[in-house]
């Protein structure tokens, strides 16, 4: 025993790895997420699609329904948006929540949304999962409160962060008390300017013999071309991955962000139908359950 006399400290202390209840060390069996009847882990394949930014009510709503019927089990879209410039467009703040919050009522599916500040943790109140973007993966602070939390977690790989230092990120948030989280690979930033990123494939693999939390990718941030989104979707299928994030919008030539990684709900059917369901077969994943 330890000198506190706990069990838990004990076997935690004996992983070398900084990273404890993360560790696969830790806990061998994969962890299970439940968000109502989806369950993350498993063998199961999820695809959270849906618009970098809420727009509009009938933007959102319409894409809303569009993903859900071609298979997508998870709505994403931004509120509130970190960007570069200070005068790109930032979202739709509330309004943006309030408008994912009538999609999710319309259409039945859980939303994610990225939250950037401990201050606006009522207003995501009924958001089904937070998402934690990449530039506020080490916003230690926003990852303590987010472990105090019960809430699901998406825990995006920051721009130039190693694996390490993302299953740090995601030990800040287990160490609160919150093991709800589903890690994603984003790409990272290289020397390479031929994509926006580089969709760091290989880190699929590495994750799951590391942790044993979900791993999702996303191929729309991953490499910023959309038509780098169906290869790389299916790259990241047969690395073994938990599920995707894919942006759609119904008119990407004019999205107020991210317009040319964004495919349009004609693509996203296809890619669906086409290459993610028999893709998934093949890999002996249940899309969708």
């Amino acid at each position: 025993m330890t000198p506190f006399n706990d069990p838990e400290m004990e076997a935690l202390m004996k992983i070398k790895e900084p990273y404890k209840k993360a560790n696969r060390k830790y806990k061998a069996e994969d962890t299970i997420i439940n968000i109502g009847d989806i369950h993350f882990g498993e063998g199961n394949f999820h695809v959270f699609s849906g618009p970098c930014s809420v727009e509009s009510k009938e933007q959102i709503t319409e894409v809303a329904n569009r993903v859900k019927a071609a298979g997508a089990t998870v709505l994403r879209g931004g509120a509130f948006k970190p960007r570069t410039s200070p005068y790109a467009f930032q979202g739709m703040a509330a309004d943006g929540i309030e408008l994912m919050l009538e999609a999710k009522r319309e259409t039945g599916l859980p939303i994610v949304s990225e939250i950037m500040n401990i201050a606006l943790l009522d207003l995501f109140a009924d958001v089904d999962i937070l998402q934690v973007g990449a530039r506020n993966m080490q916003n230690f602070d926003l990852l303590k409160a987010l472990g105090r939390s019960k809430k699901p977690i998406l825990l995006k790989r920051g721009l130039a962060n190693t694996i390490e230092e993302l299953l740090m990120s995601a030990e800040y948030i287990m160490a609160g008390g919150n093991d709800n989280i589903i890690l994603c690979e984003r790409g990272i930033r290289t020397f390479e300017t031929a994509t926006r990123n580089t969709l760091d494939i290989s880190a699929v693999p590495v994750l799951k013999k590391l942790t044993h939390l979900p791993v999702i990718v996303d191929p729309s941030h991953g490499c910023g071309k959309a038509e780098l989104v169906e290869p790389m979707s299916l790259a990241a299928l047969a690395a073994g991955a938990d599920g995707l994030i894919i942006e759609v919008h119904n008119d990407p030539a004019n999205a107020l962000c991210d317009g040319p990684q964004s495919l349009t709900p004609d693509q996203f059917d296809t890619l669906m139908n086409d290459k993610i369901k028999p893709m998934s077969e093949l890999m002996g994943k249940k899309l969708g359950a």
